[in-house]
């Protein structure tokens, strides 16, 4: 539809108003003999506002007869229209020319990839995988075969359970589905011992298949056996099993870090500085000084894709760089403050580390000051 609009662009077409008793009758006379009529607006019962391009319009007229309805032209547009209008000004007439050749020829390439993840389930890495298989802004649409990328990316990744690709405009459109982690599956008849990864102190061990390696109040470091994969009977002999059991013990989670009474530290200032850049593709054209006037500062880098219409996008961007001051400052700090700073960021990332944290049965902290003196 949208290659039509387009053309009738290019062909000129008119907005017209129709009145009368038939419009449905007018409507399906009109696409019945391929009239191509869009943009239609109704206004109440006998009123409908519409475009057709100028070569129907004799036919169209025809129509109206047929239903007795009443014509009347709104509007003109379209490159012959310009043409008359501007028939004096060269310039703009080429300029014209080229900007509507560049759209077409835009069009048949894709200058954007839109992800869609279902539930909003990320898949991480997908783009970079997309565009080693053959997705990627700036090829040919025509060269782009989705049935092949999908195959790839599906053989390539565990974690994609549905893809489809659409290309829509200059867009490409790319639906996924996230896959379901699958339960690791354990073979129950294969010979192995339960081995400890952690140093801790057994509290309890309940050995249901296997022999017991340990016992209650045993240290144990990590890599030792808790429970060997056999069984020895009087009668049986010494027979291999695949071990279970329930295991407890306590375990250490240690954490150390140092702090310094004087630090640096960065706060915003609230002076901005905005910086534009066009981006053609992969060639960018620089609308300021490289260098900021501030001398400490953070940048924050925003890329707007230009786009005519919901799914077609030119290959032109527009690239906003935001700078942000900085101001460092000096700050010192005493012994309980440091403290009270170490104490909560260790806290975070033992209990990071710990799953159960009801399991907790003591919390020690130390604390060691030592200073140099210049």
């Amino acid at each position: 539809m949208f290659i039509k609009i387009i053309f009738s662009y290019l062909i000129g077409y008119i907005r017209i108003k129709v009145e009368g008793y038939y419009i449905e009758r007018f409507i399906n006379i009109c696409k019945s003999n391929k009239i191509t009529i869009w943009n239609l607006k109704r206004n109440k019962d006998i009123c409908l506002y519409l475009n057709v391009r100028i070569n129907e319009f004799k036919e169209l007229r025809n129509v109206a007869r047929k239903t007795k309805c009443k014509i009347n032209i709104q509007n003109k547009k379209g490159i012959p229209f310009l043409l008359h209008r501007y028939k004096k000004r060269k310039i703009f007439i080429i300029l014209l020319f080229i900007m509507v050749f560049f759209i077409w020829l835009s069009s048949n390439f894709v200058w954007n990839v839109d992800i869609r993840e279902e539930n909003g389930l990320e898949i991480e890495n997908l783009a970079q995988d997309l565009e080693n298989a053959g997705l990627k802004t700036g090829n040919l649409k025509f060269k782009i075969n989705t049935k092949e990328i999908i195959n790839k990316i599906r053989l390539q990744r565990n974690d994609v359970a549905w893809m489809g690709i659409e290309l829509k405009g200059t867009n490409a459109i790319v639906k996924t589905v996230k896959a379901n982690e699958k339960p690791e599956i354990i073979d129950e008849s294969e010979y192995c011992s339960i081995i400890s990864d952690k140093a801790g102190i057994i509290t309890k061990i309940n050995a249901q298949t296997g022999t017991a390696n340990v016992k209650v109040g045993d240290t144990v470091k990590e890599g030792d056996a808790l429970i060997n994969g056999w069984m020895e009977g009087q009668f049986t002999g010494i027979r291999y099993v695949h071990a279970k059991g329930e295991i407890e013990a306590k375990v250490w989670h240690t954490k150390h870090k140092k702090f310094l009474y004087s630090t640096t530290e960065k706060e915003e200032t609230g002076n901005v500085e905005n910086k534009y850049e066009i981006k053609f593709n992969n060639f960018k054209i620089n609308l300021y000084k490289k260098l900021s006037k501030f001398e400490i500062y953070d940048t924050i880098e925003t890329e707007n894709k230009i786009k005519i219409f919901s799914d077609f996008y030119l290959p032109i961007s527009i690239v906003k760089k935001t700078n942000k001051e900085l101001n460092e400052k000096q700050k010192n700090h005493t012994l309980e403050e440091l403290k009270n700073i170490g104490i909560l960021e260790l806290q975070e990332e033992l209990d990071k580390e710990i799953e159960n944290k009801n399991s907790i049965v003591n919390r020690n902290i130390n604390t060691h000051e030592r200073r140099r003196w210049s």
